[in-house]
């Protein structure tokens, strides 16, 4: 019987022909530089004038005449029988004319030809000088070549010669110290992916029954959900060899260039084979082909048909496991999802209550929390957060502990940096006049009472009207639980709601602003969703009418008809109105019949700026409002009204109340 157990994984060392250009190709041409040279050497020595020669007597007449003469006295080396060579020239109108002469000069010429003549003296130079000389030229050209050319080629992936190396890089264990125990709130994904590091480690216990792992597990799911975590989480308890590379990576300007990177990519994890290869973000080179307006053969599809080929082709190889993380499932080819090379589509979702808190759990571990934290409230308070998020939201907790000098993080820590990761930081420093301040007070009111009006809503979280993110206010609400599914009768309450603000600025300044602009979007946004996708409509009937405006690929709207005709079209607008309506007229009843508790709202906001949900739900069940009491000077500040700062220093008296320049109350509108 064949010996199942896996080879040993190789060095993936690159060779002396790879790194290195072909020997017999530099010689050629340093040949061809030397010729020019010794050409170049030799045109200038045979352009030369010829010098004239001339004895001592005839130089020193010249100088004594006044006669311009400029030159140099070469001494031959010592102890040496040689002669002095004089080397110069004279101007004669205008023009240079050179000699030479050799002599022994006595004391008293030399003296007179450097005192009186200006000649300067020095060394004659050996052989060897003359040789270094005309070679320096040479090797000055070919040190050039060394550090320009060679240099970039030796460099791993920078050199001019390898655009088509691929820029995988094999995960060093030592440098990674991520494991299953590091990953929370995908349990099932880590089963799933905990087979491929059975497998590698154990692979006679799968093939004695005729199974065989998958060749390629690809990981869907949202931005920031741990899939790129749990990649390294593998590297980190597989033993064996780990490739990774971004899908960008084979993207480049030339052409060919990504088809050959995944050849190589392929090329090196063979080497290394039992090995496994992630593919971060696989949509930017995994995309259907045939699409667009530049026709179907471009660069990108011809690095997917190659990848196509490594994954799934006549020369396929075992023991190269794929593993892809995408959030773009929905463009992928077809031919990449199929069998034998995706085999398995693993959903990493957001993760639930239980899920949150073990995250919170694991980055925990890096800061310091005070022991009166309770992560079940902050995992209770943070639906729809990512594993990223959650990871943002104690960092942003820290942040805030160490800009308070605290020793430890508290909830008002969490609790804040929650809000600050759901709903922007608070602007404080934003310059708001007080009639700007009287509006934003009567528009979040107005939210959050018909949040607690009406049942279906979600319960309130907190109302401000301190600015936060791009709002001047907000009214902020949690649900109880995870939301897995919503009924129609809670979107019609939330459509309500949304009108709120805008109602209640127009009973009480007989005007209106563009503080609406944003939740008569999310109202309208809602409500067509409700007639196009989810069949609420009792008009319309339960039919898709569109496949959604996000198109993906360019010049695919072009090709794209629409499903239903115009009159349908006016007909969904129509239903669409209907619903934003019936929520205006729903939202202007509630608040019209509650104007006081209203009123009572907007006056408790302008004077404490922020008011938890129980503090508006004792306004809304008993028309009262009961003023804070003062916390000790050494508490930490509570959250909710207590928390918050008047918004001047002036007496209580003095502050500005709804009625003051606002006018009389104009009646609702219908």
């Amino acid at each position: 019987m064949a010996d199942n157990k896996p080879p040993k994984i190789n060095d993936n060392k690159t060779t002396s022909d790879e790194r290195f250009p072909n020997p017999r190709s530099w010689m050629l041409w340093a040949l061809g530089i030397f010729m020019v040279v010794m050409l170049f050497q030799i045109g200038s020595s045979t352009g030369q004038d010829s010098s004239q020669k001339v004895n001592y007597e005839i130089l020193e007449g010249w100088i004594n005449s006044g006669s311009e003469v400029k030159g140099y006295i070469e001494y031959p080396p010592p102890n040496s029988s040689a002669l002095c060579t004089i080397n110069g020239y004279r101007v004669e109108n205008g023009k240079r004319i050179p000699f030479e002469f050799e002599d022994k000069l006595i004391e008293g010429r030399e003296k007179f030809l450097i005192e009186i003549g200006g000649f300067q003296p020095k060394n004659k130079s050996t052989l060897l000088t003359a040789f270094l000389i005309q070679l320096l030229p040479i090797l000055l050209i070919f040190l050039l070549i060394w550090f320009v050319l060679i240099r970039q080629i030796r460099s791993a992936g920078k050199g001019a010669m390898s655009f088509g190396k691929s820029k995988a890089k094999m995960l060093n264990k030592d440098k990674n110290k991520t494991t299953f125990e590091d990953v929370a709130g995908v349990e099932e994904a880590c089963e799933e992916v905990s087979e491929l590091v059975d497998y590698l480690k154990d692979p006679k216990k799968f093939q004695k029954l005729g199974g065989k792992i998958p060749k390629g597990i690809l990981m869907v799911g949202p931005p920031g959900t741990g899939k790129t975590l749990l990649a390294r989480a593998i590297a980190g308890e597989a033993d064996a060899g780990f490739f990774s590379i971004s899908g960008s990576d084979f993207v480049e300007m030339f052409v060919g260039v990504g088809a050959s990177r995944v050849r190589d990519m392929f090329e090196q994890a063979r080497k290394s084979t039992p090995c496994l290869v992630f593919i971060d973000e696989i949509d930017a080179v995994g995309r259907s082909r045939g699409h667009g307006l530049g026709g179907g053969n471009d660069e990108r599809e011809q690095t997917l048909n190659a990848l196509l080929v490594e994954m799934d082709g006549f020369d396929a190889q075992e023991g190269i496991i794929i593993i892809a993380a995408t959030n773009r499932p929905d463009v992928l080819d077809p031919a990449l999802l199929r069998p034998g090379r995706f085999d398995r589509q693993l959903t990493v979702n957001l993760p639930d209550i239980r899920g949150r808190e073990e995250i919170l759990q694991v980055h925990a571990k890096k800061v310091k929390l005070s022991k009166a934290v309770d992560l079940s409230v902050i995992a209770r308070g943070t639906p729809g957060f990512s594993g990223a998020e959650l990871a943002n939201l104690l960092n942003e907790a820290a942040l805030l502990a160490a800009r308070s000098n605290k020793k430890s993080i508290g909830m008002i820590e969490l609790e804040e940096a929650r809000d600050k990761v759901r709903w922007g930081r608070e602007r404080r420093s934003l310059a708001m006049t007080d009639e700007d301040k009287k509006i934003t007070a009567w528009h979040e009111a107005g939210h959050a009472i018909i949040n607690v009006l009406l049942e279906k809503c979600h319960p309130l979280h907190k109302v401000t009207i301190i600015p936060r993110g791009q709002a001047l206010g907000a009214t902020m609400s949690l649900p109880k639980d995870d939301v897995l599914n919503r009924q129609s009768q809670e979107m019609c309450d939330t459509i309500a709601m949304t009108m709120g603000g805008r109602i209640a600025e127009e009973i009480v300044t007989g005007d209106i602003s563009t503080g609406a602009a944003g939740d008569i979007q999310q109202a309208t946004n809602m409500a067509r969703a409700m007639v196009t996708q989810w069949g609420m409509s009792e008009k319309l009937g339960m039919v898709l009418y569109g496949e959604g405006d996000e198109y993906v690929f360019l010049g695919k709207e072009l090709a794209q008809g629409k499903t239903y005709s115009e009159q349908t079209a006016q007909e969904i607008d129509a239903e669409v109105r209907r619903l934003v309506d019936e929520g205006y007229q729903r939202a202007s009843k509630l608040i019209t019949e509650n104007r006081d508790k209203l009123e009572l709202i907007a006056n408790a906001l302008l004077e404490y700026e922020t008011l938890d949900g129980k503090q508006v739900e004792e306004i809304v069940r008993t028309g009262k409002f009961s003023p804070p009491e003062e916390p000790p000077k050494d508490a930490d500040p509570p959250s909710g009204a207590n928390a918050s700062t008047p918004t001047t220093d002036l007496p209580k008296k003095d502050k500005p109340r709804l009625d003051d320049g606002l006018g009389d109350p104009a009646p609702a509108t219908s």
